[in-house]
């Protein structure tokens, strides 16, 4: 079916805007968390599983949906996925208890997992021009940077004049529009009801992702419960196998595991997740910190970590348009390796100048937005069209992945460090030890020790900023050296050039 060049871009447009609503609400509670925590009275646990609950529910779901796109059509998925997604946004805004806005968090995955793989598979079965389809899916990846550094600033806006519920109903006109756009854009793909969905498969990769995530919250926790992370790693490991096992013996697997053979690929899925975990991480702390240590507005630390997608946006385009004169080592592993050395320029500054501090977080953007537009394209460029819709999911676990590991992992680190290293002054309570919001609670009181109490606090979540933003450099500076000796021979020309294709 050959679909004009119009109506293609129009298609781009209308499935970028359906990934720009599912990064932005994995990013746009990062600014609004100090706020939701304090008028529901949630917990600094509760405050990561609302959080948390998003992530962990679309990985858990995607290997599936993405399949099952395959099997009952892109085009349907999408839209099934828009409607979902608006319905449980509605929910969200609405949310009068912790509990309720974490079940509402994961039904909202639930809708963005029926959309997500449907936008890269609609790029994938619609671009048939392979530089053409390289620079789509570079606007598309883009998206996913844009998208998380937008959250912040979009919730800060909206927090200045509304109740944190809005940053929920924002989603839903750009639901409705995209709706209507899609049923005259979207071409009418061919379902494959030969291809199976087992909805089992997807069951066991979600226990195995959840019982991860509560292992590594539990034991980054300042006390941790041995039979709570023994059972959860149980969990994990039993998930894990039970899945891998399903998928040998499936004819129709929601995941096929020899994909991982080809290098490029492989490569293009570790890029995605090495990115996302560092977008995740540097947002959710860096908000965070300037907030409550600096009293920013949460405005005002939207904007500064928007610093991220400002780098990220021109060599996103950079590098789709140059991607099949250079091929993929530079743009992958250099920009995880650029990504690295902006971290360290924050993590040196981000006390003492904020020139260095904004101009660090430029440079990991600028990392991230090389890796990230050309790490699709590794990854769809590197199977058949029979399987886009797996391919895009594996992508789509990878980013999700990463976001979930990042917030899970140092988002509980910040708290660890900062109650395992706080000098409390004489006669406060140990309840200060809990989180920086604690402490700055207690010290609102009126306590008579209250500034020597803030400065107490202020600087051991200093400490813990810096042990965390350590954590991400290092991070991808294995993810450089990672994908740097996958792609060793993989040479200039296109997505699809060097041995490993072969």
């Amino acid at each position: 079916m050959i679909i004009s060049t119009k109506r293609r871009w129009l298609l781009l447009a209308v499935v970028s805007a359906g990934l720009l609503l599912i990064t932005l609400d994995n990013s746009i509670l990062y600014a609004a968390l100090p706020t939701l925590v304090e008028d529901l009275g949630a917990s600094s646990s509760e405050g990561l599983w609302i959080i948390n609950a998003y992530p962990v529910v679309m990985a858990g779901l995607l290997l599936g949906s993405g399949t099952l796109g395959d099997r009952v059509g892109h085009r349907r998925m999408f839209l099934i996925g828009l409607v979902v997604f608006g319905a449980a946004s509605l929910f969200a805004a609405f949310s009068t208890s912790p509990e309720a806005l974490i079940a509402a968090r994961a039904f909202l995955a639930v809708g963005a997992a029926a959309m997500m793989p449907a936008t890269l598979a609609l790029i994938r079965v619609t671009f048939d021009d392979e530089r053409e389809r390289n620079m789509a899916i570079a606007v598309w990846g883009t998206m996913a940077v844009v998208g998380s550094a937008l959250g912040p600033i979009i919730s800060g806006v909206l927090l200045q004049h509304f109740w944190w519920g809005s940053v929920f109903i924002i989603n839903i006109p750009v639901v409705l529009v995209a709706v209507v756009a899609t049923l005259f854009v979207a071409p009418r793909d061919s379902p494959d009801p030969s291809k199976r969905w087992d909805l089992l498969s997807s069951l066991l990769a979600l226990v195995a992702l959840v019982g991860l995530v509560i292992a590594i919250k539990e034991t980054a926790k300042a006390g941790p419960a041995p039979a709570v992370i023994a059972t959860a790693v149980l969990a994990a490991a039993i998930g894990g196998w039970a899945f891998a096992r399903r998928q040998r013996r499936l004819p129709y697997p929601l995941l096929d595991f020899a994909i991982f053979r080809n290098r490029a690929f492989l490569a293009g899925v570790l890029a995605a997740g090495f990115a996302l975990f560092a977008i995740a991480g540097v947002q959710l702390v860096t908000t965070q910190r300037f907030q409550l240590v600096e009293g920013f507005t949460p405005l005002r630390a939207g904007f500064l970590v928007a610093a991220v997608a400002l780098g990220a946006f021109p060599t996103a385009m950079l590098g789709g348009a140059i991607l099949h004169r250079v091929g993929l080592l530079p743009l992958i592993t250099g920009g995880l390796a650029l990504g690295s050395v902006g971290t360290v320029l924050v993590l040196m500054n981000f006390a003492t100048s904020m020139g260095l501090l904004v101009t660090g977080l430029i440079i990991t953007g600028s990392g991230f937005g090389a890796a990230m537009s050309v790490a699709s394209s590794a990854i769809m460029g590197n199977v058949p069209a029979r399987r886009a819709g797996m391919a895009s999911s594996v992508e789509e676990v990878s980013y999700e992945f990463g976001s979930l590991v990042a917030v899970a992992l140092l988002g509980s680190l910040l708290t660890a460090v900062y109650s395992a290293t706080i000098d409390l002054p004489a006669g406060v309570p140990e309840r200060a030890r809990d989180s920086l919001d604690s402490a700055l609670a207690l010290a609102g009181e009126g306590a008579e020790t209250n500034s020597a109490l803030v400065t107490a606090a202020s600087e051991a979540f200093d400490g813990a900023y810096l042990a965390v933003m350590i954590v991400v450099a290092a991070v991808l500076a294995v993810g450089a050296l990672a994908t740097g000796v996958l792609l060793r021979r993989h040479g200039p020309g296109s997505a699809l050039s060097g041995p490993a294709h072969h």
